[in-house]
């Protein structure tokens, strides 16, 4: 694709197709001829990394998107077998995980095995690949079987930055066991040195920093502004037309030219790309109502796709549905009749196997246009010729704002496929007036926020350290990275965030020491229970020590999990539950989990713990009297993709009571059967991967 400056989009280039400081700078790549692995010739950073994996030191690598970070940890794990050892890859995501597992085992269906939480499968196979929180949870719970493991992988490791999750890259850096060597993938990040540093020292291991910055396929950045046409943007020149600022007028339906309708105005970039063959296109949009509504509106264009192609997508279409035996459904036949015209969308709201069937089709090359959330650019190897924006700005849980310059580059590095483009495209919607030539320019400048340390220790992990540390407790932030941080602040800022830090674990021992957790001496009974239970411990031993789980019946074990994991999406309708399905019960659970929500209070605690939601409990119920999700539509307007992650969520949380319980306990076999008829079709996770 190229552009004179005049803002005509060119066609696309390329074939056609369907402490101490403990780490090193990076040398130069070797001299010499160039390796290869697997029949692919390694590029510079891929040789950079020979020599420190080699000598088993880690490495933390940063570089674009689909740049082929992912090779390096390959190398280190073939490595690690080569040697007899274990080797573990992590992911950020499910939905990655199940990719890493799904790409080894067709190199040896044998070597791979997979834990996410929903999917237990040869956990003691050579390569393990699992999410974060897995393994941080072993760490502490199974130490014992991490002994012959030499890498473990980080992939999308610049997570840690996360709000809510980052603090499981923190704590599975810091406790893992020593002999472990760490291969961190990462996207660009602006303090990439000082996170290798702190790797290095609470490591006690040389780092190997590798920073990369050039893509293997360049990208070409453009604004499109409605009504206004394309404009080219480089660093340094970014200018918007003087209408920009003016609140935008309504179009006039059915009015030709100027005053075109709110469809034709949206598809207008689309048609751009289309006529300058830039498609595929991923075509990125911050909510599912607008994913699947710009996906609709696509297809009363023209369509993307001649007879011969249709054809084929349609047969496509069908056999993957066969293969993966799904049942037909009104959002499948809505599906349907886009892929005809190759277009589709792809968000959590779907079911997983739709979502499944949507990535199989887009690998095909013969989806053109992709309407798709942000979560699809998060590692799932899957680039187009191009990639669009509705928008520059997006919610990001307080408040509409600009995108962060690595969400942007996250997204926009999915544009050009490697081998088939010479360029690829980045065409951004510029349609809300709040948007500001400076906000651009940072998005395409290489000024990348840094990973910020966000340490903070659940009452899981408190439980488990207190039995290791006892009363030096402390020493899990002294190594952490939010002390590595603040150690450069001014005396009075280091003392101060020390003081913050150290009254955040103080509270919460105190919680835990009233509710009978941990002793001076150790740790009780109760807390070797709620030790092994991740996300709600608390909340689940109070109600096993109540006695009350043991009073309800399956129906109702199931309910009560799920209304602890379910957070209300906004606008989400439900059917009120009958009283009579609880039998009281409801009014008992609330108790016990508002004193928990009350003692936090007491201690100051920032609120971790939230009351239990029953809405979902007549899902619940109705999918253990075995409808599917089709009949839910009477119960809720939830979309049936969230109805299954809460599903999946409650599965895993009474398998890991379960796991908690000691052998032979009366509750076992009403937890073991609530499992089992919760985790059928839809909902039964490993079911999926057996059919792909």
């Amino acid at each position: 694709m190229s552009s004179d400056g005049s803002g005509q989009i060119g066609q696309g280039g390329g074939k056609q197709s369907k402490g101490g400081r403990r780490r090193r700078s990076s040398p130069p790549p070797p001299s010499g001829p160039r390796e290869s692995f697997r029949g692919l010739t390694l590029n510079d950073f891929q040789m950079r990394a020979l020599g420190p994996l080699r000598e088993g030191r880690p490495v933390l690598l940063a570089a674009p998107t689909g740049a082929g970070k992912t090779l390096v940890a390959e190398l280190a794990i073939d490595m690690s077998l080569q040697a007899g050892k274990r080797a573990i890859y992590t992911a950020p995501i499910k939905a990655l995980s199940n990719q890493k597992y799904r790409d080894f085992k067709a190199i040896d269906p044998d070597m791979v095995g997979l834990m996410t939480g929903d999917v237990t499968i040869n956990p003691g196979a050579p390569v393990l690949i699992m999410t974060t929180e897995i393994f941080r949870n072993t760490i502490f719970e199974n130490p014992a079987s991490l002994s012959d493991v030499d890498s473990v992988v980080f992939d999308e490791i610049h997570y840690m930055d996360d709000p809510e999750r980052g603090t499981v890259w923190e704590e599975s850096i810091i406790f893992a066991p020593k002999h472990v060597r760490f291969v961190c993938l990462s996207a660009t990040i602006s303090n990439l040195t000082q996170y290798g540093d702190w790797i290095g020292q609470v490591r006690g291991q040389e780092v190997e920093i590798i920073r990369h910055t050039e893509r293997p396929v360049p990208l070409d950045h453009y604004l499109y502004f409605p009504g206004v046409g394309l404009r080219r943007i480089e660093p340094g020149k970014v200018k918007f037309p003087a209408s920009h600022g003016q609140k935008p007028e309504r179009g006039r339906r059915g009015e030709r030219g100027k005053g075109r309708g709110r469809d034709n105005d949206r598809n207008a970039v689309i048609e751009t790309l289309r006529r300058a063959e830039n498609l595929p296109t991923l075509f990125f949009c911050f909510s599912r109502r607008e994913c699947e509504a710009r996906a609709l509106e696509a297809s009363k264009a023209k369509a993307l796709l001649d007879e011969e192609q249709t054809a084929t997508i349609e047969g496509l279409f069908d056999s993957t549905c066969a293969a993966f035996q799904i049942e037909p459904a009104a959002e499948l036949e809505e599906l349907r009749s886009l892929v005809r015209r190759g277009i589709a969308y792809h968000h959590a709201g779907m079911l997983p196997l739709h979502k499944e069937l949507v990535e199989r089709l887009f690998t095909s090359g013969l989806l053109r246009l992709l309407f798709a959330t942000e979560t699809f650019s998060l590692g799932i190897n899957m680039p187009a010729r191009s990639v669009a924006f509705s928008s520059l700005r997006k919610f990001d849980g307080t408040g509409f704002g600009p995108l962060k310059v690595r969400e942007y580059q996250q997204m926009a590095g999915r544009a050009g496929r490697q081998g088939i483009d010479d360029k690829g495209i980045v065409v951004s919607v510029v349609d809300d007036h709040r948007v500001q030539a400076s906000d651009v320019e940072r998005m395409i400048g290489n000024d990348v926020e840094p990973i910020v340390s966000r340490f903070n220790l659940s009452y899981s992990t408190l439980i488990n350290l207190h039995e290791t540390l006892g009363d030096r407790l402390h020493e899990a932030w002294e190594r952490s990275f939010n002390n590595y941080q603040w150690a450069r602040m001014s005396k009075k800022r280091r003392e101060k965030n020390e003081a913050r830090q150290r009254h955040a674990i103080d509270q919460r021992m105190k919680l835990l020491r009233e509710r009978g957790y941990v002793t001076d001496d150790g740790v009780t009974e109760k807390g070797r229970m709620a030790a092994v239970i991740n996300g709600f411990e608390l909340q689940i031993v109070e109600l096993f020590d109540s006695g009350l789980l043991e009073w309800l019946d399956e129906t109702q074990l199931a309910i009560v999990f799920a209304s602890l994991t379910f957070e209300e999406r906004k606008n989400d309708l439900f059917r009120r539950m009958p009283p009579s399905v609880m039998a009281g019960h409801r009014k008992d659970v609330e108790k016990i989990v508002a004193g928990l929500i009350a003692s936090e209070r007491e201690y100051g605690i920032p609120p971790n713990i939230k009351a239990p939601n029953f809405k979902i409990g007549i899902v619940v119920r109705d999918w253990f009297r075995g409808a599917n999700f089709e009949d839910m539509r009477d119960q809720t307007t939830a979309p049936s993709g969230d109805l299954v992650r809460i599903m999946r969520l409650t599965v895993q949380l009474l398998r890991q009571l379960r796991g908690a319980l000691p052998s032979g306990h009366p509750l076992i076999t009403s937890l073991d059967r609530t499992r089992e008829l919760l985790n059928r079709d839809a909902v039964d996770a490993a079911r999926q991967l057996s059919l792909g």
